[in-house]
């Protein structure tokens, strides 16, 4: 008998044992996710994330690109981030320059557009969507200044604008980056500096958000904002007093795109993370906010844009703006970054 409750007491530990041990390895699914996506898009697209994948916890931080790009430089010794979703495929061709990324090809990758997506058979980035710079133009106060709406970036020099326009700081926000590089591919880089030398002269104040130039000219604290498409087409569609301008030249452009961070650690749940963000429900979402994806859905143009608004993009040389784009940058706050708001 006493040899028959060693046995059963033996097993009843051994068990106890295995069951802590079982508990201990099952670690929490989780990942963190580094996004400049608007506060307001995020839930919306989460939502969707929670539906399919309950079991994963995801520790969203979001900033401005050139903020998030930062940051992820500064921890490049002990990554802290697992994936980057929607976040300019400018930056994160730095981040690659300096082998913080690893290659992923997602699923349902072949139905991406080569526009959005780096072109190596295993991606080191992926898009979801093309946003485009463009002008929020307050036409209630322009026409109380008897000022007319731009419709070019030569427009923009107008005299009578002094003070009157805001644009994103480049260091800071992607739209601004995309903004001058869309001057730099359109005019050149010499018309290019020249031009934006001319533009300072009007600018009242470059902000840290790519978004919030539209909504200053919504309410009417700066009449002209260059911003981009998602925000100001929103701002218009609400019934703000805007006009969304589309310049006539063309507009600088960018990929929110998503991209897995190279380190020791790389979590499966990462891979399922990537393969959601370019799913066709994805796609139809990103949709709503967008009008281009980077997966045709055959779905309609909103209002707000032209019948065609992929020929707005200007041609996009990503290789060159990632490797001048710290050049690009230093230039650029060194003659215009005294006109920066404070942070």
């Amino acid at each position: 008998m006493k040899k028959f409750l060693t046995i059963l007491f033996a097993g009843l530990l051994l068990t106890s044992c295995q069951s802590k041990e079982s508990s201990s390895s099952q670690k929490p699914k989780e990942i963190n996710v580094y996004t400049a996506l608007e506060n307001e898009q995020i839930p919306v697209f989460l939502e969707n994330f929670k539906k399919h994948h309950p079991d994963i916890k995801l520790n969203i931080t979001r900033d401005s690109t050139g903020v998030l790009i930062t940051k992820i430089l500064a921890e490049k010794d002990n990554p802290q981030a697992d994936v980057v979703w929607g976040t300019a495929a400018t930056g994160l061709l730095m981040l690659d320059k300096e082998n913080l990324l690893k290659p992923y090809a997602p699923k349902g990758l072949e139905k991406v557009d080569p526009k959005f997506k780096d072109s190596a058979e295993e991606p080191v980035w992926v898009g979801n969507n093309a946003w485009m710079a463009t002008f929020a133009v307050n036409k209630t106060e322009l026409e109380k200044l008897g000022l007319p709406i731009p419709r070019t970036y030569e427009d923009l020099l107008n005299p009578g604008y002094k003070g009157l326009i805001s644009m994103p700081h480049p260091a800071s926000s992607g739209t601004g980056f995309l903004a001058i590089a869309g001057f730099l591919q359109i005019m050149g880089e010499k018309e290019a500096w020249e031009y934006m030398e001319k533009l300072h002269e009007n600018m009242g104040v470059y902000t840290h958000s790519g978004s919030k130039p539209a909504k200053q000219a919504a309410n009417g604290e700066y009449p002209i904002g260059i911003s981009y498409d998602y925000p100001s087409v929103k701002l218009m569609n609400e019934g703000n007093p805007i006009e969304v301008v589309f310049p006539a030249e063309g507009s600088g452009w960018d990929s929110e795109a998503n991209a897995l961070i190279n380190k020791k650690d790389i979590k499966e749940e990462s891979k399922v993370f990537l393969d959601w963000a370019i799913s066709e429900e994805m796609m139809k979402l990103y949709g709503t906010q967008y009008a281009i994806t980077s997966i045709d859905i055959n779905k309609p143009i909103p209002n707000g844009y032209s019948s065609d608004p992929v020929s707005h993009l200007v041609k996009n040389d990503f290789k060159w703006l990632a490797e001048n784009k710290n050049t690009i940058l230093d230039k650029w706050s060194e003659k215009f970054g005294a006109k920066a708001e404070q942070k």
